[in-house]
């Protein structure tokens, strides 16, 4: 986790693997987004939470709005709005948040190839067919495995395995608030230059 605001576009990125992965990036930037919600008073705005980790700004507001119709963040407008968890963290699974996200996705699709047997002509017998092909029940004791995994961790679980030094605890949430200060301080500043321009031209 990076709290320092760079430009995104020159930072290294960690090595992808070769293959597609189940889930992809959107759930590991919402988890990550969400962690920074935890144990927070105040909102934080999805421009906010995508630069204090350098993530993609646009996927990060798309990534928060899943998660708000799915009742998992609450979302506030204003200059001081943004963000809130909707219910405690350790109320909010792993499984929340991926098919938040994801949508509720299969581990493995089978095809029934076992039906397409030369030796059947088109024909399979009932007993080839009679009860779950076995490698997709071998994928289906996977697919719950992963599930009852994601079910049971929480927001919280997350947050509490970071190996962070008790002094850091404070800054992400500084982080934020400066930022939303800094917000407040350029309304107020350029309310007074209009207010300012319409007195000279009156």
């Amino acid at each position: 986790m990076n709290l320092t605001p760079t430009d995104t576009r020159s930072r290294k990125r960690a090595p992808s693997g070769a293959g597609a992965s189940l889930y992809g990036a959107a759930l590991e930037y919402g988890a990550h987004c969400l962690t920074w919600l935890v144990g927070r008073d105040r909102p934080a705005s999805s421009r906010d939470l995508a630069e204090l980790q350098g993530v993609p700004v646009a996927m990060a507001a798309k990534i928060m709005t899943k998660l708000e119709k799915a009742g998992i963040v609450t979302a506030s407008g204003g200059v001081h709005g943004g963000y809130s968890l909707a219910r405690p963290p350790q109320d909010i699974s792993m499984l929340d948040i991926a098919d938040a996200i994801d949508g509720r996705k299969a581990v493995f699709e089978c095809r029934e190839v076992r039906r397409n047997c030369a030796l059947f002509d088109g024909a399979p017998p009932d007993w080839a067919t009679r009860s779950v092909c076995g490698i997709h029940a071998i994928m289906l004791r996977a697919q719950k495995s992963m599930r009852d995994e994601m079910a049971r961790t929480s927001l919280l679980d997350i947050v509490q395995g970071v190996p962070a030094p008790p002094d850091f605890a404070s800054e992400p949430g500084r982080w934020l608030d400066d930022r939303m200060e800094a917000r407040e301080q350029s309304r107020i500043t350029a309310m007074k230059a209009g207010v300012r321009r319409r007195s000279s031209d009156a």
